[in-house]
């Protein structure tokens, strides 16, 4: 077979206008969906370097086309928007982020921009303040007359989450100042981090208690944090370094360094490896010396960054787009470490893709010891690698093998070496399984691209017949955006199939009357009570609504919002079911007729046909359907003030989150956008509205406040 080859990037330097204009939306979609993932929900799925390498692309190529550059571009924007868990705190002053060095040239540069823009003569020298860079969740806290009166995260830069009550139950912030002349108002901003120590205590007490095991100490620092009850946090060991601050009503002092030793006088924190440097030399030496001593720290950093002392010269120097000119992020390399791998195991998931496994000789890498590896698919394992960093040309990877791994960002470790040196006599190239792994030992294929290019994705054909498969399919089944019921973990999944009592959704729905030969009360960790609520959360999800049902079937492609549309598009789980049986013996004029549903292509009718048209699958439904009632789709009213126009919500919304004013919309007939055009009907803004209201009022879009939006659709 032949391997696909990595997708090469066109440079920068080589685009055209229409094609730097597509590259430049397909970026600005997948660095926003990292941004939700990082700072909304503490769980990035890349690594540092990766999103690094995405934000410096999308700078250069609007570096390059400035007239692509509009309100909306990413370089004006920090961050993600709060996640809508706490209430919300507007920043007095912006929160925004950094620049980013990557190598020494980047920081000769930084040097040079600044002593261009103050016109300073080549013999002036210029204070720096380098301090290391917190790998953290950055917080800002207010004081009025020297009390703490709230603490706010980044959130989007402007706008973060209230966690004032968490933040009053670390240590390391005073709930009053020390000193006399304290400013009757001052924000100090920091760096909320966990140990690693603490990291490693937490997960082994998450571990034992069954509960979340955290990737990194940066999401264990935010998921404690972002905890409804304060005592949460306050049982998870928190720090918190001082090393910024926001609105001030007086300055304290008139540097850099002076603010550090003014926050140390009042209470606070703050790094003891901080040191002025006053050259690009001194720099990148402290920078070197800080690398050397960072697997020694008993916290995670991911670089150095540099500051102009001089606070007058920080405000000549201002700020361009998301960031300031007087500092500047020298990031570290990926973290590495050399170790054997002892196994490759192949992991099967719900949709059957097989994913490769590499068993470690346990090693410490950034504060963790790590024993498994991603090998992402057959071509990274014979060295011809799509995914992540390539090896080098012709170094495959075997059972045996001395191996560099890389964390970074402290994200999925990865293999981005062989020390081939060190490779056994007895190392073979590995082979990947041409069969599933499961009993069933069923035939697995490489799946198309759309180009019609074999692509690297092995998948088994088993579908609901792979045990594998089966287990996924049932937690995809039991989790909460399908039929959400309690008491249905992974644990449990796992143990009933095991057992042979749950082998098929409608298995669920029929325990209650096969427990006179189970007796479930019986099994360890069970009792009567406990039985008791699981039959009730069972017999309460005996009634769902026709999309998330259709979600809960785990058809390929479908999503929670592409079921959403299905069930929108048809109504009725008798019209759709009636449809997709049609669709499996390739009836035109149905697949035909889901096509033209908004949302819906042929990815989605070919992957109902692929489900329906296999018989297993077609019985697992009809044995489903005897045991549940499907509720019909809330069908859009025609009749309504917005029925057929087009809206987006833009800024804070006060009085409905921005779901459910969207769910409202939806209802009401109306289709929701999440950007401003000609097409565009209405704009509901709310409190902080920015480029989209700004867009609108350009573009003469008819804008309107929530209670005008309230008053339009008659309370919805």
């Amino acid at each position: 077979m032949a391997a696909r080859a990595k997708k090469t990037l066109t440079p920068v330097d080589q685009l055209t206008k229409a094609q730097a204009k597509v590259e430049l939306t397909r970026l600005s979609l997948e660095i926003s969906a990292n941004d939700e993932r990082y700072y909304q929900k503490d769980a990035p799925t890349i690594t540092d370097a990766a999103y690094d390498e995405l934000r410096r692309r999308y700078n250069a190529i609007e570096a390059r086309f400035p007239e692509l550059h509009t309100q909306d571009s990413l370089s004006l924007k920090v961050g993600a928007a709060p996640s809508g868990k706490f209430k919300k705190v507007r920043h007095a002053v912006p929160m925004l982020s950094l620049d980013n060095a990557f190598a020494d040239k980047d920081v000769e540069d930084f040097a040079a921009r600044i002593r261009r823009f103050l016109r300073l003569d080549e013999n002036e020298q210029i204070a720096f303040s380098a301090e290391p860079k917190i790998d953290g969740l950055s917080m800002s806290l207010r004081y009025e007359t020297g009390e703490l009166v709230t603490a706010a995260t980044r959130g989007d830069g402007a706008e973060g989450e209230d966690v004032t009550a968490n933040i009053r139950t670390l240590e390391d912030v005073p709930k009053k100042l020390k000193g006399r002349h304290v400013p009757p108002v001052c924000e100090v901003r920091g760096e909320v981090y966990m140990t690693k120590a603490a990291f490693l205590a937490l997960n082994e007490r998450q571990k034992a208690a069954g509960d979340t095991i955290f990737a990194n100490p940066r999401n264990s620092a935010a998921g404690s944090l972002r905890q409804k009850d304060p005592a949460i946090t306050a049982s998870r060991p928190l720090g918190f370094f001082a090393y910024a601050w926001g609105e001030m009503s007086e300055m304290p002092a008139d540097t850099q360094s002076g603010m550090i030793k003014w926050f140390e006088h009042c209470g606070f924190t703050t790094n003891p490896l901080t040191k002025i440097c006053h050259s690009v030399d001194e720099l990148l030496a402290f920078h070197h010396k800080i690398e050397t001593q960072r697997s020694h720290l008993d916290y995670d950093i991911d670089g150095v960054v540099y500051k102009v002392d001089r606070i007058d010269w920080q405000d000549r120097l201002g700020f361009v787009s998301r960031t300031p000119r007087w500092a500047i992020a020298h990031k570290f390399p990926a973290e590495r470490a050399t170790t054997v791998l002892r196994d490759i195991e192949i992991q099967v998931g719900r949709t059957g893709a097989l994913t490769p496994v590499g068993k470690l000789e346990p090693v410490g890498v950034g504060g963790v010891i790590v024993q498994n590896v991603t090998l992402h698919n057959e071509d990274y394992i014979k060295g011809v690698g799509n995914k992540g960093e390539e090896l080098r040309e012709g170094r495959d990877i075997r059972i045996g093998d001395t191996v560099i791994i890389q964390r970074a960002g402290d994200v999925i470790p990865q293999v981005v070496d062989v020390v081939i040196d060190k490779r056994p006599k007895s190392a073979r190239p590995y082979h990947f399984p041409k069969t599933c792994p499961c009993p069933l030992h069923t035939e697995i294929v490489r799946e198309e691209t759309a180009t019609g290019e074999e692509g690297s994705r092995a998948r088994c054909t088993g579908e609901f017949a792979c045990p594998f498969q089966k287990i996924q399919h049932l937690m995809l089944f039991v989790s909460r955006r399908a039929f959400d019921i309690e008491g249905f973990g992974e644990k449990q999944i796992e143990y009933f199939f095991d057992q042979g009592w749950v082998k098929e959704p409608a298995d669920i729905f029929t325990l209650e009357e096969r427990n006179g030969r189970l007796k479930l009360e019986e099994i360890e960790g069970y009792g009567a009570t406990s039985v008791r609520n699981l039959f009730a959360a069972i017999n309460e999800r005996r009634e769902i609504g026709l999309d998330r049902f259709i979600y809960a079937l785990g058809i390929r492609h479908v999503g929670e919002t592409t079921a959403l549309q299905l069930a929108r598009g048809y109504g009725s789980w008798a019209s759709f079911h009636e449809a997709c049986l049609k669709i499996a013996r390739d009836d035109e004029q149905a697949m035909a007729e889901m096509d033209e549903i908004d949302q819906i292509g042929d990815t989605v009718v070919k992957a109902v046909a692929a489900y329906f048209g296999e018989s297993h699958n077609r019985g697992i439904v009809e044995r489903l359907t005897k045991h549940v009632k499907i509720r019909d789709a809330e069908k859009p009213k025609q009749n309504t003030a917005v029925a057929g126009k087009t809206v987006v919500f833009t800024g804070s919304l006060e009085k409905f989150t921005r779901d459910e004013a969207k769910a409202q919309a939806a209802r009401l007939g109306a289709k929701t956008a999440g950007s401003v055009s000609k097409k565009t009907d209405y704009v509901v803004a709310g409190p902080g509205a920015g480029s989209k209201l700004a867009e609108a009022q350009k573009l003469g879009v008819k804008v309107l406040t929530e209670d005008e939006w309230l008053a339009l659709v008659g309370g919805g």
